[in-house]
């Protein structure tokens, strides 16, 4: 089981981001008073006593006819309705009730998720009487908010956590691996699906979005069952732009969450794009284990070290990311297809490895002494005396050093890279701490 997915719509200006930088504590989405300032789809994580939820903002529109507008609207409750365990419908409590808010209201009612009418911008008690108008709804569960200062979000969030599944603390761990195969539309995420299982599991044509659902495949491999996640996302043909990326951005992402290794696929003719890169930042930033393949090599001129000098190309723009390895495939010819699951697999257990302390001392501390952290502004000097591997489900290091907070980011990737270089961990993120000794 995983965590709950809740996510926040409404229409433009009624305090979404505030509303989600407020539950985050972060200031990750934009917040102005001019409407449709959120382009982009903003995840984040929301932990409130003690347990954990992830949250979406899905940000405002701002198209150029109103029917265009009412078109996006209703595509985004639609697909709120599919991929979330809770719906947050913000409105403007100063504004009053719009037809657009009694629009997605309906909608909502006809839903079996748990759904939540937050009425925004009511600072104080005296404000909170603008919350009449709305009971009109028909919603049974109704707050006067504010998103700005706090006001009532911590009795709207006891209610909310009641009605989610939170998985349990000592749930058996599924040891079946889980591969997330994603990336941009068309790429051939169906075509590898079926290459790898042989047989069409999914529907394939050249029509970008042609997969309806995320879809589990069990991948009988030498004995070994592995899930295989395909999750190309459209339900169907929308009209609004933005609402195509924001579907597929929600299966893509949650099928990150869930996996244990992402498998990235690339278009050989197309390489690494920038939604690419915001895919791999969002593995790496869920410390996931993360492989680039690059699909359709069959249609690429063979050349001598035409595939090293593709793969040196990509390493380049991935800078802090170059320890992701890159193979190339064709999921039509069955080239190398299953070289990528060998591959997996090793990232998989590599994500597992435990260093005994003494031996990351021995080996690290002596290669520090000899190229040691920048001194303090005021010239001290800064020692890292001992080293130690903690975390269970990925690596995390930690160090501990006297003014470790001087230590600048330059120093702390050397350390990274020294890591690699003695002990592997490819295709693995991993997290350093630095800990007063």
């Amino acid at each position: 089981m995983t965590e709950p997915l809740v996510v926040i719509i409404g229409r433009p200006n009624v305090g979404k981001s505030t509303l989600f930088n407020r539950l985050t504590k972060s200031s990750r989405s934009i917040v102005d008073d001019v409407s449709g300032v959120t382009r982009d789809r903003i995840y984040g994580d929301v932990e409130w006593n003690g347990k954990h939820f992830r949250v979406i903002d899905t940000g405002g529109y701002v198209p150029n006819s109103e029917d265009l507008f009412e078109t996006a609207i209703r595509e985004q409750v639609e697909i709120a309705l599919e991929e979330s365990d809770a719906i947050l419908l913000v409105v403007d409590g100063k504004t009053g009730l719009t037809p657009f808010d009694q629009e997605i209201a309906s909608m909502l009612r006809k839903s079996s998720k748990p759904y939540y009418l937050l009425v925004n911008k009511l600072d104080s008690p005296e404000q909170s009487l603008h919350i009449s108008d709305f009971y009109s709804l028909g919603f049974e569960h109704v707050y006067d908010i504010s998103a700005l200062n706090g006001r009532n979000l911590g009795d709207f969030l006891d209610d909310l956590q009641s009605h989610l599944t939170f998985p349990e603390l000592d749930e058996k761990t599924d040891d079946q691996l889980r591969l997330a195969i994603i990336g941009k539309p068309n790429v051939g995420k169906s075509s590898l699906v079926n290459a790898l299982l042989g047989y069409d599991r999914s529907i394939v044509t050249n029509i970008p979005g042609t997969t309806r659902d995320s879809i589990d495949s069990i991948l009988k491999y030498y004995n070994e069952e592995i899930v295989l996640v395909d999750t190309a996302g459209l339900r169907r043909k929308t009209k609004v732009k933005e609402n195509i990326e924001f579907f597929a951005n929600v299966r893509t992402y949650r099928a990150i969450w869930d996996s244990n290794v992402a498998i990235l696929l690339l278009d050989a003719e197309l390489g690494l794009e920038k939604q690419d890169q915001k895919i791999i930042q969002e593995a790496v930033r869920r410390r996931k284990g993360m492989i680039i393949a690059i699909n359709k090599w069959d249609l690429i001129e063979k050349e001598t070290n035409t595939a090293k000098k593709y793969e040196d190309a990509i390493k380049s723009e991935m800078a802090a990311e170059d320890y992701i390895p890159i193979i190339t495939i064709s999921a039509i010819t069955k080239q190398r297809i299953f070289k990528l699951i060998d591959l997996a697999k090793k990232i998989n257990e590599e994500r597992k490895k435990k260093i005994p302390t003494s031996r990351l001392n021995d080996i690290l501390l002596p290669e520090i002494q000899k190229k040691p952290p920048p001194a303090t502004p005021t010239g001290k000097e800064v020692k890292i005396k001992y080293i130690t591997q903690v975390g269970e489900h990925y690596p995390i290091f930690f160090f501990f050093a006297n003014e470790h907070k001087y230590i600048p980011e330059h120093y702390k990737r050397f350390l990274e890279r020294l890591i690699r270089h003695h002990f592997g961990f490819e295709g693995v993120p991993m997290t350093l701490s630095f800990k007063e000794k």
